[in-house]
């Protein structure tokens, strides 16, 4: 059992953040003096962290999973990138970012206090912030007169305002906007969980103007640039969640035009490449990886029901984006076709990311239930990490030697600069390679030897 520790309460007096002046608050001395605790240690959460305290901000982090309590105070991610890992493990050993075991106390020793920890959608596809909500109170409960709490997680429309400050109000006997601040900062867009906050613009919403000005002041030292103040909880939710919407909208539109284009034997990169030429570069990519926005797309769907209100399009643009999955399947089954194999017993080589209940650990389950044999690489998590039952190959080499066939998720930098008659020639030949990004050249691949197929590239042999 690991033990885990809080730093000593600096013994400096400092004003509530609550109260703070916002202009020229947090010089770079005085950001040292501040602690701030944050609730929920996934990707998001981390990024928080490395803002904060990249930014001098003293950092403390917790979460009520023990096992990531355990990874994190060793500096290892679950997924992330390895320049991430460096950073955190830096932090760590300078004692900028800590990691504790107590959630309560993390949070009565923070002068702010962010929650990462939101709803999620279940196998049913219905919200569930049963975790959220019990977040809430255990922060109710240890939160200080005069501190900050900003709520980042996933949110249905009037959560914040709803759920999250009725709970701490409840728990605490504080009001918030006079005894404690309580403001919401989303993320937009997919490329946030890969990113670190301090690179994107900060959105801060609150209902009262200390609550805003507090969180505002706070995001503007960690982004070093204004950030976009919004009045309005409520609207701010609905916001994240149109922003959402329209991104899996989009996502929809490339897929089913990347299915047409394989159809008629085009080339979708190609075909879209021409089609920017008139209507400008609008990031147009076929995908499986639909997770980024599912959950918010699921809770916006079901707050319309709530309300009796029929959302046709992002319903119908949620469904193509999931059947996406089966048509990367089909998309294997014809490449070792083509090779003269069958799906059932194919050795299947995976590279690339596939969190749990995320789209791509979807297509690993039914690859699994048609019988493959898969292994996967992902050049990003760190070593020992577990794909589901069974551990990541440590090396590409690992999981391609003697593959039927190799499918590509994710758009590593590795992958783009795969030699790939050196994969080739590991490999069980025939062997096939499955593109679902769109990182290697469709002759490169087929010149090396490969059965290819490509999401979105038209089979040019036809």
């Amino acid at each position: 059992m690991c033990t885990y520790f809080l730093r000593e309460k600096a013994k400096t007096t400092v004003p509530a953040v609550l109260h703070l002046k916002t202009e020229g608050a947090y010089t770079t001395e005085e950001r040292g003096n501040y602690v701030v605790s944050i609730i929920g240690c996934g990707q998001k959460g981390v990024f928080y962290a490395l803002a904060f305290a990249q930014a001098g901000f003293k950092v403390t982090c917790s979460d009520a999973n023990q096992s990531v309590i355990k990874r994190l105070s060793k500096g290892n991610l679950q997924r992330g990138r390895r320049q991430t890992e460096v950073k955190l493990k830096s932090l760590l050993k300078k004692g900028q970012i800590i990691v504790a075991g107590d959630l309560k106390t993390a949070v009565a020793e923070s002068d702010v206090t962010i929650i990462t920890v939101g709803a999620k959608i279940d196998h049913k596809k219905n919200s569930d912030t049963s975790e959220a909500v019990n977040i809430c109170k255990h922060v109710g409960k240890a939160i200080k007169k005069g501190s900050l709490v900003v709520y980042g997680g996933l949110a249905t429309l009037g959560f914040v305002e709803g759920v999250v400050k009725e709970t701490i109000e409840n728990t605490s006997g504080f009001k918030a906007g006079e005894d404690f601040g309580l403001a919401y900062n989303p993320f937009f867009n997919s490329t946030c969980v890969r990113n670190e906050i301090g690179d994107k613009e900060a959105i801060v919403a609150a209902n009262d103007k200390v609550s805003l000005n507090s969180a505002a002041s706070i995001f503007e030292v960690i982004t070093e640039k204004s950030v976009n103040k919004v009045s309005d909880i409520k609207m701010t939710e609905a916001a994240a969640l149109f922003a959402s919407a329209k991104l899996d909208l989009n996502a929809a539109l490339y897929n089913e035009l990347a299915v047409f284009c394989e159809k008629t034997g085009l080339d979708y990169t190609e075909t879209m490449g021409l089609a920017e030429n008139h209507m400008g570069p609008n990031s147009a990519s076929p995908t499986i990886a639909e997770e980024t926005n599912r959950e918010e797309v699921y809770l916006l769907l079901e707050t319309a029901e709530n309300l009796n209100v029929q959302l046709r399009l992002p319903k119908l643009a949620r469904q193509l984006n999931e059947d996406m999955i089966k048509h990367a399947i089909n998309l294997t089954h014809d490449s070792l076709r083509n090779a003269g194999k069958t799906l059932r017993r194919a050795k299947i080589a995976l590279l690339g990311a596939a969190g749990p209940e995320t789209a791509a650990a979807a297509f690993v389950g039914l690859l699994e239930a048609k019988g493959a044999k898969v292994r996967r690489y992902d050049s990003y998590s760190s070593e020992g990490a577990k794909a589901d039952k069974e551990p990541l190959k440590k090396t590409l080499n690992d999981a391609v030697e003697g593959a039927d066939c190799v499918v590509i998720l994710s758009e590593q930098e590795q992958f783009k600069r795969l030699s790939l008659k050196k994969l080739h020639a590991l490999m069980k030949a025939p062997a096939a390679l499955v593109d679902l990004v769109g990182v290697v050249e469709p002759m490169k691949v087929e010149k090396a030897g490969f059965i290819y197929r490509g999401l979105g590239r038209g089979d040019r042999k036809k």
